[in-house]
């Protein structure tokens, strides 16, 4: 299992938080999302042998709220 956090400037309220844990975590392989409005942050853990970083991080760009590493 793979965790990363990341600074994800464009959320700004809940519908937003929402939507990316609906997104990322419909992703195969991503087991959890958690974003936090307060931080801007999300937390993400998947199974790298399922999906990558790099699925995760063009799913949360299609949606318009890309990470920042």
């Amino acid at each position: 299992m793979e965790t990363k956090t990341v600074k994800v400037p464009s959320i700004s309220c809940g519908h937003c938080v929402a939507t990316i844990q609906r997104e990322v975590g419909g992703v195969k392989g991503v087991s959890e999302v958690e974003a936090e409005q307060l931080t801007r942050e999300v937390k993400i853990s998947w199974d790298p042998e399922a999906t990558d970083w790099v699925v995760i991080r063009r799913t949360m760009e299609r949606i318009d709220h890309p990470p920042v590493d």
